[in-house]
């Protein structure tokens, strides 16, 4: 009979694809924890693709009954010594979410909830977010992506019932990654979902401030369509702003053809709105990129400010502009920003070192009282 402790994880996979899925797929994959854990394993997601996040209807509510059905047969087969939990935050969802942990606790359950998402702070001031908040997170341990998160959830959980984790990713690049490009027009690279929340529209605005300047340049934006951003509209703001010869959608893109835009690009720019983390960033820095983020949610903890590359505010096309700029005018600093970021990669940022994190916060949360 096998000693090991019995977890059910409850959380977000792909598709489709975003960070909290992600990160539960390398979860589920990870051969560190499940020769140390007896693993099981339920997926949160009722969505199937980005378009249908945060919409409801009937299928999607059949999906939660489902979902909850599910929960309470595997609760009583495995009888779990933890329940690990990748709730949303705020919103509808949360409400959905909140179902799921009182579940748990009717049934006993020890759990830990782990947030890749954020937006209690601006829920808490609402009458009957701030009654469900009280009761959601009473008796629960939390995990965060960075110490700066915190502050979203400090009404409710004490720093003592917060475990810090910053994520991590699989290492792609297996021969050494070339800071110093032979592009002969600098060329600019952001990846990830087309979402205004994403910076997307920030970032055309910064293209064309530094077109105005004179700069050439090449600006590839990789990523899927949504139901904000579709390629058609996206190629109306390009041409709105006289971007048509600077800047170019590549559409959606995975494994060694996302591998190769890292390869090809000089600056990694992602002026998002709206973050707790981005994963995105720390496939940048593996390519030895230097990177230009907002000062939003676990950012600074990933982008050391003017050593790896650059701090932004949000909503400043103006300061993204002149970021770039000066990386353009300055060859040797983005090569040495390039190359500090990949020795924090390295240090930081691995998906062992994400394991490890994990397997020893589990570890900790089954044996505390």
């Amino acid at each position: 009979m096998s000693s090991k402790l019995n977890i059910l994880f409850i959380m977000h996979m792909p598709p489709p694809i975003h960070g909290a899925a992600m990160m539960g797929k390398y979860i589920y994959d990870s051969e560190l924890i499940n020769t140390t854990f007896n693993c099981h394993c339920i997926n949160l997601t009722t969505a199937k693709r980005l378009q249908d996040i945060g919409k409801g209807g009937i299928g999607k509510l059949w999906k939660f009954i489902c979902l909850l059905i599910t929960i309470i047969k595997e609760v009583k087969r495995i009888k779990p010594q933890l329940v690990y939990v990748t709730p949303n935050s705020c919103g509808g969802a949360f409400y959905k979410d909140f179902v799921v942990v009182q579940l748990l606790k009717i049934m006993k359950q020890k759990t830990v909830i782990h947030y890749h998402n954020k937006g209690v702070a601006i829920y808490q001031n609402k009458w009957l977010d701030n009654l469900l908040y009280q009761h959601f997170f009473k008796g629960i341990k939390v995990i965060l992506l960075a110490d700066a998160l915190y502050k979203d959830i400090e009404k409710y959980v004490s720093k003592q019932n917060v475990y810090i984790c910053p994520n991590g990713i699989p290492q792609t690049l297996y021969t050494k990654s070339i800071a110093a490009k032979n592009n002969q027009i600098p060329h600019l690279l952001f990846l990830s979902n087309l979402l205004i929340n994403k910076g997307v529209f920030v970032l055309l605005d910064a293209c064309k401030i530094l077109k105005e300047k004179g700069y050439s340049f090449i600006c590839k934006f990789v990523g899927g369509e949504t139901a904000e951003i579709n390629a058609a509209c996206f190629k109306e703001e390009v041409k709105k702003r006289n971007l048509s010869k600077n800047v170019i959608y590549e559409g959606k893109k995975y494994e060694k053809e996302k591998q190769d835009y890292f390869e090809k690009a000089d600056i990694f720019i992602f002026p998002t709105l709206y973050e707790t983390f981005g994963l995105v960033l720390l496939e940048a820095m593996e390519y030895s990129l230097p990177c230009i983020g907002t000062n939003e949610g676990g950012i600074p903890a990933i982008i050391e400010d003017g050593k790896t590359g650059y701090i932004v505010e949000k909503h400043s096309p103006e300061e993204i502009a002149k970021k770039i700029e000066y990386l353009i005018d300055h060859p040797e600093k983005r090569i040495a920003m390039g190359k500090a970021g990949k020795e924090k990669f390295l240090k930081e940022f691995t998906l062992d070192k994400f394991e490890n994190r994990m397997k020893d916060i589990l570890e900790d949360c089954i044996s505390s009282r």
